[in-house]
């Protein structure tokens, strides 16, 4: 939490639609709408952190935990996908936002893409990193999946460090310990009910059929070695969404957390243009 509670951002816990929610803003002082984080299954706000620190300092953030996630206490009752717009949409207008930029990560991904869709006012541009969706989708390999439906990867450091090559790939088939590292600020937070509901909130749930409709420029950033989204989901999603733009970097599922440096200039070119995208294109990082 040290990092966290840096002198210009503020946490707090909002009320919203019968929840609380654990919401971490930072202000800034740019023209644009601040920039809305939404984050993978089962990790909190903190695992955000590298985000942050590399985008422009000038840039407002706002990020937040789902129920049962990090600092928000557990849901009752299970929800879904569909609905989650609404809530967030709530929090945004009780912290005054009426207009938002989404970049959303892996899960999180679909939450942000959900969220275009339902509310396409409330969303200006949208980034999509390591993102696939949902149930029609070309999936990972089984043994990668078998990973994803515990949490324990989130609560046992030793654990996160023995999978993390196979799930995350990247950089992290080398340097495996760097998992521990990148997971370390919510290690254990959050509770399996929470965990588990975030899992079912996808349960049915796909972007295919609905993204010719998203109307917003969309960045999609897509690793060349992502175990649990394989890249040709980003290059089917791409010939789908209009303004879209597909931008593949080298690496796995956690480079925007564990590289941030390496995609952060790309994310404000795009963010700051001011007809961010023209038709479909496609970028490759260098190596």
């Amino acid at each position: 939490m040290a990092r966290l509670l840096w002198s210009r951002e503020r946490v707090q816990m909002v009320s919203v639609r019968g929840r609380r929610l654990r919401v971490a803003t930072r202000p800034g002082n740019l023209v644009e709408p601040p920039l809305l984080l939404c984050n993978g299954i089962g990790a909190s706000l903190e695992l955000l952190q590298p985000i942050v620190d590399a985008v422009h300092p000038g840039r407002a953030v706002i990020r937040f935990d789902l129920p049962g996630i990090g600092g928000s206490p557990a849901p009752t009752l299970p929800y879904h996908l569909i609905g989650l717009p609404a809530m967030v949409a709530a929090m945004l207008g009780q912290l005054g936002h009426s207009r938002v930029d989404v970049l959303g990560i892996s899960w999180g991904g679909g939450l942000a893409t959900q969220l275009a869709l339902a509310r396409p006012r409330l969303v200006r541009r949208l980034v999509l990193a390591a993102t696939g969706t949902g149930v029609l989708m070309v999936p990972a390999r089984p043994g990668v999946l078998r990973h994803m439906i515990t949490p324990r990867r989130h609560r046992d450091a030793s654990y996160s460090v023995q999978v993390a090559g196979d799930i995350y790939g990247g950089g992290l088939r080398a340097r495996p310990e760097r998992a521990r590292e990148l997971l370390r600020p919510h290690t254990g937070s959050g509770t399996r009910r929470g965990y588990y509901f975030q899992l079912l909130a996808g349960a049915g749930w796909t972007s295919l059929p609905m993204l010719p409709l998203l109307r917003q420029p969309t960045l999609l950033l897509a690793g060349d070695d992502d175990p649990i989204i394989p890249l040709v989901n980003a290059r089917i999603m791409a010939q789908l969404i209009a303004r879209s733009r597909l931008h593949i970097y080298p690496g796995g599922h956690l480079e925007l957390i564990d590289r941030p440096q390496l995609l952060a200039p790309v994310i404000e070119e795009f963010l700051r243009e001011q007809d961010p995208v023209a038709g479909h294109k496609e970028g490759r990082a260098g190596l």
